[in-house]
């Protein structure tokens, strides 16, 4: 029986929509909560049995050391000083993290193009000689369930499918903003419609995102001479190639998706973590019946 044990994890762009922030901390270093991003990512490895996880940072800048700091730093200093206060529980959440299954961090290869397919072509060494492996964009988060499990459960029913997609059902006037799904008549992929400009040119009411379960195969595909749209490295290219070549499973999220990947959805993403999360929920949800009260909306 073929096995998942590895997960790359992608957060290799200057997030230039976060500035000045991201000059200094990577953007999956942001939190959601009380946890970063990326932590959030992981965790939904750890909950799908993953057993070895690469991060893929971006080059030149600090984000290698930050994120070797969070997940290896033992932080005794703080231990030391909440041990003397009494306070030997609040370190509880950083032995949570790290006792997280073995996480590796290395930098893109500055000599890819740019796209969002060059970090998973910088860890290709980690993964080519495993029977498949999941990919996750940090933008991306997943809420209720892990997405990176029902990857792999799909894929043990099918362990002969060239790769496994993750997709969510949007409602038409979001079609335009992502990746909509387009399918064969026996229901796997059959390529993916990069933001198409009126809803009669969506395939489906299917988009695609950040959780991908790829073959191998893959690398074939994924070479920096096969840029495209504006010069890039797109993973749903290669992923395309794949699905002429045999069938690329499409797995609809039992979670709900949310993206970070611009201000505006960061803090909705923040606003459903903490809804759905945080012990001052009723709190949040009683600001905003009072604002809206106050401006009469």
């Amino acid at each position: 029986m073929k096995t998942v044990k590895k997960a790359i994890i992608t957060d290799a762009g200057f997030a230039s929509r976060y500035l000045p922030i991201t000059k200094t901390i990577p953007k999956a270093m942001v939190p959601i909560g009380a946890k970063p991003a990326m932590q959030l990512c992981v965790e939904e490895c750890v909950e799908a049995g993953i057993e070895e996880i690469i991060i893929v940072a971006t080059p030149n800048t600090m984000a290698r050391d930050i994120y070797e700091n969070y997940f290896h730093d033992k932080a005794e200093n703080v231990r030391n000083l909440l041990e003397k206060q009494g306070k030997s529980e609040r370190f509880e959440p950083v032995e949570e993290v790290l006792n997280f299954p073995k996480i590796t961090v290395i930098e893109q290869d500055e000599s890819l193009p740019y796209g969002n397919g060059s970090p998973i072509v910088s860890a290709k060494s980690f993964v080519e000689n495993e029977d498949a492996f999941v990919v996750l964009y940090s933008d991306d988060l997943i809420f209720g369930n892990s997405d990176v499990k029902t990857l792999i459960e799909t894929y043990a029913g099918n362990e002969d499918a060239k790769a496994v997609i993750a997709a969510q059902e949007m409602p038409e006037e979001v079609w335009e903003k992502y990746g909509m799904v387009a399918l064969k008549e026996n229901g796997t992929l059959s390529h993916i419609v990069e933001k198409p400009k009126s809803k009669e040119l969506s395939p489906s009411n299917l988009a695609s995102y950040g959780r991908y379960l790829l073959t191998p195969e893959v690398f074939e595909y994924l070479v920096p001479s096969n840029t495209g749209l504006d010069g890039e490295l797109w993973t749903v290219d290669a992923i395309t190639k794949l699905a002429e070549h045999g069938d690329v499973l499409v797995a609809k999220s039992s979670g709900k998706w949310m993206t970070t990947g611009d201000p505006k959805n960061y803090f909705m993403t923040i606003l459903e973590y903490v809804l759905d999360n945080a012990d001052y929920a009723d709190e949040v949800c009683e600001i905003c019946y009072n604002y809206n009260k106050e401006k009469n909306i």
